[in-house]
């Protein structure tokens, strides 16, 4: 396949761009090409973190697409929050993973959406997503129906016009009503299971938090994400001295009664990616979140802070 890199990609790392191509669909698979010099630019073999200027000539060898071996199955407590022919906000139930991954390979978001025509973008075996949420963070992501909709999701995303809100219960006080977090974010030095600002491969990370509700020991955070790392708001939140409560990797383990992180992503909104139409979709708290945000709110604590 052949292209031009447009104007407006200028400046943009190489495997960005390569990722929001048709036929590539993820940034896995654009550096998988990198990797395998099937990709040249001006006829020339170049690094992932190659600026563009725009105007080259780019030329990828792809693969031949797999067919996917992912059969639907239920998945419980999973709703359908927007849809349209091109996409759909789906709200996803704590306790889910998104898609098939090492230990997963059944009862995820995707098997649950296959029902739902989703028939491309991405990789075969995370058709149409997009972003991500944790196995234990409930609520919504929008996931694409077609390989077109899906790469101009991914424009959005990269450009910062999908709008990604969450909802955080804190141990302790925030220093501002309102603050914003930039710290590079990688997987930990010592614990690869987990992520932290002590790595040996740092990627920019945004978090943005506006205090919503002052309580006795806890605080109620609205969280907007600028960028998505893995663990990120769980990660920046702890590194400020605010650990979300319930979260047994970041934060307070048991928490309120809490069984699992007290985070919600309660809001998505952006301009749709074929018809330029504003959505903008809403989640309340799920049951739990909600009964652990009414006992944080007559004073009662649970566990101490993870140190």
């Amino acid at each position: 396949m052949r292209l031009v890199v447009p104007p407006e990609a200028a400046g943009e790392r190489l495997d960005r761009f390569l990722a929001t191509c048709e036929g590539v669909g993820s940034r896995a698979a654009a550096e998988r090409l990198l990797e395998g010099e099937a990709v040249l630019v001006d006829g020339a073999v170049r690094a992932k973190s190659h600026r563009l200027r725009g105007g080259e000539d780019v030329e990828l060898e792809l693969p031949e697409r797999s067919e996917s071996t992912l059969a639907p199955e239920p998945v419980e407590g999973l709703r359908i929050a927007w849809e349209d022919e091109h996409l759909l906000v789906v709200d996803k139930p704590a306790g889910v993973v998104v898609h098939p991954s090492a230990g997963h390979g059944s009862g995820t978001l995707v098997h649950g959406l296959l029902a739902h025509a989703i028939e491309g973008g991405g990789d075969a075996e995370r058709p149409g997503i997009v972003h991500r949420l944790d196995r234990d963070t409930s609520g919504l992501l929008v996931v694409a129906r077609s390989d077109e909709a899906h790469r101009r999701l991914q424009r959005l995303l990269r450009s910062r016009e999908l709008v990604r809100e969450y909802l955080a219960l804190v141990r302790g006080r925030p220093r501002s009503r309102a603050g914003r977090i930039e710290a590079p974010i990688g997987r930990d030095r010592r614990d690869p299971t987990r992520h932290s600002l002590d790595t040996d491969t740092p990627r920019d990370a945004v978090t943005e938090f506006e205090l919503l509700e002052l309580l006795p020991a806890h605080a109620l955070l609205r969280v907007r994400l600028a960028t998505g790392r893995t663990h990120q708001i769980r990660v920046h939140l702890e590194a400020v001295d605010l650990p979300v409560a319930g979260d047994p990797s970041y934060g307070v383990a048991d928490d309120l009664g809490l069984a699992r992180q007290f985070l919600h992503a309660a809001r998505l909104a952006f301009p749709h990616p074929l018809t330029g139409e504003s959505v903008d979709v809403s989640s309340p708290l799920p049951p739990d979140l909600a009964a652990a945000l009414d006992i944080a709110r007559t004073g009662e604590t649970g566990a101490a802070p993870r140190r």
